[in-house]
């Protein structure tokens, strides 16, 4: 339950770093129950903050958005974007989570859409994540895993940043 309720708080606590807790998840547990519990962790905390924010705080953000700038200019975003698109801003580790999931939440965003695509780009999210965090269990004994380890991460954070700045966030 721990490395659920973990890996969950990263949804709600978003300067918790998600690829440390991926990684300890994988080298305490292993790499397959290490990646369930923390994409089931992680697609909890998510789905929470999302019906939160949207149960909470939609009809609110109806009227706010005719106030508050930044309101508007998210929601008038997340109705342009496109499922493919979605599913590649979230597969991205260096994308904020608890962004997205406010700003979909405050739109009417189809809720179905919205989790089918969380859950799947969360999928592939963990898995590299994963690796990452086998690569770092790795290291302890052969240091090129370590190597190995640093390289997918930067290489995970580039291309977070370009998609990032393509799409404005």
């Amino acid at each position: 339950m721990a490395p659920v309720t973990l890996a969950a708080l990263e949804s709600i606590i978003p300067p918790l770093p998600l690829v440390a807790i991926v990684t300890l998840n994988v080298a305490a547990y292993g790499t397959g129950l290490g990646f369930f519990y923390s994409w089931t962790g992680t697609c909890i905390g998510c789905t929470l903050v999302f019906g939160a924010i949207r149960l909470l705080f939609g009809r609110w953000a109806t009227s706010a958005a005719k106030r508050w700038e930044m309101v508007e200019r998210a929601r008038k975003w997340v109705t342009s974007i496109r499922t493919p698109a979605l599913f590649l801003i979230l597969i991205l580790p260096f994308t904020p989570s608890a962004f997205m999931n406010f700003a979909f939440g405050v739109t009417n965003y189809p809720t179905v859409r919205y989790l089918v695509t969380l859950y799947l780009a969360k999928l592939v999210m963990i898995g590299s994540l994963a690796a990452f965090g086998q690569s770092a269990v790795y290291a302890v004994d052969d240091p090129r895993f370590a190597v190995l380890a640093v390289l997918l991460l930067v290489m995970l954070w580039a291309v977070s940043r370009q998609v990032k700045k393509h799409h404005d966030l």
